[in-house]
C-alpha cells in the first residue's frame, strides 16, 4: 500500500503534508504535489494534514490513474521537503470538480 495525491491538490496545493512526512517523499509540479510510491512508508501522516483531502490509500477503489501519475511525475518533478504558502486563491480551487481535465499541469514546481 502507498498513499497517492489525487486531483483535489491541483490549483490548491497546500503543503501541510509535505512537512509531517518523515521520509520525504513528496515532489512538486507547477500546480500540484505528487507522492513517490516507492519511497512512500505507508504511514499515514500525511493523509490528515490535508485541508483539500486530495491525498488517499492506494486501497481505495479507482485510483489507479492516480497511483501511476503520482509514480510518473515523482521521476521528473523536485522533491519538496518544506512548507510553503499555498497559493492565494488555493481556497476557492478547495472541492472543485474536473480539475485534471481542464487546469492539470506537467510543469515541475521549483522543489526545495
Amino acid at each position: 500500500m502507498t498513499y497517492v495525491v489525487t486531483d483535489a491538490c491541483i490549483r490548491c496545493k497546500y503543503m501541510d503534508c509535505v512537512e509531517v512526512c518523515p521520509v520525504d517523499c513528496f515532489y512538486e509540479g507547477d500546480n500540484m504535489l505528487v507522492i513517490n510510491p516507492s519511497e512512500c512508508i505507508d504511514c499515514g501522516v500525511c493523509e490528515p494534514e490535508c485541508p483539500a483531502e486530495a491525498i488517499l490509500p492506494d486501497t481505495e477503489s479507482g485510483l489507479e490513474q492516480w497511483l501511476e501519475l503520482n509514480n510518473t511525475f515523482a521521476a521528473q518533478w523536485p522533491n519538496i521537503t518544506r512548507k510553503r504558502e499555498a497559493p492565494a486563491d488555493a481556497d476557492s480551487w478547495k472541492g472543485v470538480e474536473g480539475k485534471y481535465d481542464n487546469h492539470f499541469s506537467p510543469d515541475p514546481g521549483q522543489g526545495d
